[in-house]
């Protein structure tokens, strides 16, 4: 028999299986070496561990790095000094970007209201579509992110907030007059009227209320 030959660009299939064997053990003893208790002089200041990883210094959930930023909340479930911040940014995005550039004209098909913080309804949809914009305008929403946010958040929330039936109706509908009013809401329902005592379930034997 003959010799037998390696069919070509095997070699080079078997030097990528080395290198990755050889990283596998290198690996592998920096575990090692992680999961040994601290020799003396632990906790200076030095190269991070976890540099062979790739992993950069202050990697979110490492021991000693500062927790990550509570998660955003809708508007109405905040309280104190955090809804008064939260209004503050919103009422700058509102009045600084939303009404110069998608407010149109006030009339009395689209009412407005400049203190339109004190109506919560109101505040809990701009500020429900606020955060829809800080998502979609990010690089990670892909191109057709504005687009979207126009098409799905913005035409729906302002044709809630300034329809002609909507919460600013008895508000502002002329620029000439501003004036602003809350609607009265529904009166509370008969069940919440009633005493707590009558929510109790009767006894065995008992009629109810």
């Amino acid at each position: 028999m003959g010799p037998i030959r390696l069919p070509e660009g095997l070699e080079s299939i078997e030097a990528s299986v080395r290198k990755l064997l050889d990283r596998t053990a290198e690996q592998a003893k920096q575990l090692d070496s992680l999961s040994a208790p601290p020799g003396p002089g632990a906790g200076r200041e030095g190269p991070s561990p976890f540099a062979g990883f790739g992993l950069p210094p202050g990697f979110p959930g490492m021991p000693g790095m500062p927790p990550p930023p509570p998660e955003p909340k809708p508007i109405l479930e905040l309280e104190g000094e955090a809804y008064e911040d939260e209004v503050d940014a919103l009422t700058d995005w509102v009045d600084g970007f939303l009404m110069p550039a998608y407010g149109a004209e006030v009339t009395t098909a689209s009412p407005w209201c400049p203190r339109w913080q004190e109506h919560p309804d109101v505040t809990a949809w701009l500020h429900a579509l606020w955060m829809a914009y800080q998502q979609h305008k990010e690089p990670d929403a892909g191109l057709s992110g504005m687009l979207v946010w126009h098409r799905d958040f913005l035409t729906h929330t302002m044709a809630a907030v300034r329809g002609p039936g909507g919460p600013l109706s008895a508000c502002m509908t002329d620029p000439e007059r501003p004036s602003h009013r809350l609607l009265p809401g529904p009166n509370p329902s008969t069940r919440a009227q009633r005493p707590a005592a009558m929510h109790q379930p009767g006894r065995p034997g008992e009629a109810g209320p």
